[in-house]
């Protein structure tokens, strides 16, 4: 029997708007069809947790896809969580999935799992200080994240694999790439700065104009810092996003802050381009034409860094989240070069991606 109950208090007309994306987001995440109850209360404290229903969503769509949740002990305090397959098909060849900063792993990949698990063993960790991976261990580098996911990926009996990494993702790949070249096959890197230098962000290229003022976007912790992350890495950013939502998905997803400062200091001071090793390995560059985090001025200049064996394809109308604003063509163009790399040329003629020579 439906339950209904009206909305008490006296709200202006934007908290009305509130109360309705409330109902829309509640709805989102509840299997049954009962009437969504918004009360006075919950509008000003949020009694359900949005974050954590989505959380839960995308734990059974993850498993529906064929993957299960598993957590790794790779010794000297490290865990690792990564979604595996339930059962590893060897004719299919593996594919790493690697998240960036923000949400855990499932949130930036879950629109991609049907396109990829039909034709891969799709791996999706949560990289260190992420989700369900923590280490006791000081090290911070992305090449110790990158070390410790070959760890986890020999734990499952990968040997060879092709891998994407989105934005931060982007520069662990990479890593994995120059230290492991005859394990990682592919490469796919998603509006990864890779070649930013410190000086690009200290006043250079970069819409971040410190490390300061990157730790507090990347990691914000109210909700004006998460709307002004919305507005730098969205073209088209969301205008409704209620205080109350944005505070929960801080409280739920943004833990681990001064772990994950210390992954962006160790990741942005010091950077130089010279210090930046070549990798042998085909090499796909997506990214967002209207990037404002990473400018599409760092895409070329990694197309040029790897040379002649990467391919930069330029989506257009998108920027930093490209994974959220252009699923469809971000995963096209991935299948296509990890599977019929002669394809691609074709594929981009057709959509709103076009191919940089």
């Amino acid at each position: 029997m439906e339950k209904r109950q009206n909305v008490t208090g006296t709200f202006g007309k934007g908290q009305k708007k509130e109360i309705h994306f409330l109902r829309k987001a509640w709805q989102m995440v509840q299997p049954h069809k009962h009437t969504v109850s918004i009360s006075a209360t919950t509008m000003s404290s949020c009694c359900f947790s949005f974050t954590a229903s989505r959380n839960r969503c995308y734990r059974n769509s993850f498993s529906s896809a064929g993957l299960k949740s598993t957590t790794t002990d790779l010794g000297h305090g490290t865990l690792m969580h990564c979604w595996v397959p339930k059962s590893h098909n060897q004719s299919k060849p593996s594919l790493l999935l690697i998240h960036g900063f923000g949400a855990n792993a499932m949130w930036q990949w879950n629109h991609f799992l049907p396109s990829l698990t039909p034709r891969f063993n799709v791996y999706v960790p949560d990289l260190l200080f992420f989700g369900d991976s923590f280490t006791t261990r000081p090290e911070r580098s992305e090449s110790f994240q990158a070390r410790c996911l070959m760890g986890l990926m020999e734990a499952h009996g990968v040997s060879k694999m092709s891998a994407a990494g989105l934005s931060y993702g982007g520069f662990v790949l990479y890593s994995m790439a120059a230290q492991f070249p005859e394990r990682i096959e592919k490469v796919v890197l998603c509006c990864a700065g890779v070649c930013v230098e410190e000086k690009d962000v200290d006043g250079g290229i970069s819409k971040l104009k410190s490390v300061d003022e990157a730790v507090s976007l990347l990691i914000p912790q109210n909700p004006q810092k998460m709307k002004e992350l919305v507005r730098l890495t969205f073209v088209k950013p969301i205008k409704l996003l209620p205080s109350c939502f944005l505070n929960d998905f801080i409280r739920v997803m943004c833990s681990n802050r001064i772990q994950r400062k210390e992954l962006l200091e160790a990741l942005i001071k010091g950077r130089k381009l010279s210090d930046l090793p070549k990798i042998s390995q085909p090499t796909l560059i997506i990214w967002g034409e209207q990037d404002q985090l990473f400018p599409l001025e760092l895409a070329h200049r990694l197309k040029s860094h790897v040379g002649e064996n990467a391919e930069l394809v330029v989506i257009k109308n998108a920027g930093h989240a490209l994974n959220v604003e252009k699923p469809k063509e971000m995963a096209k163009n991935i299948n296509s070069f990890l599977i019929n790399p002669t394809a691609l040329s074709k594929q981009e003629n057709q959509s709103n991606g076009s191919k940089v020579d």
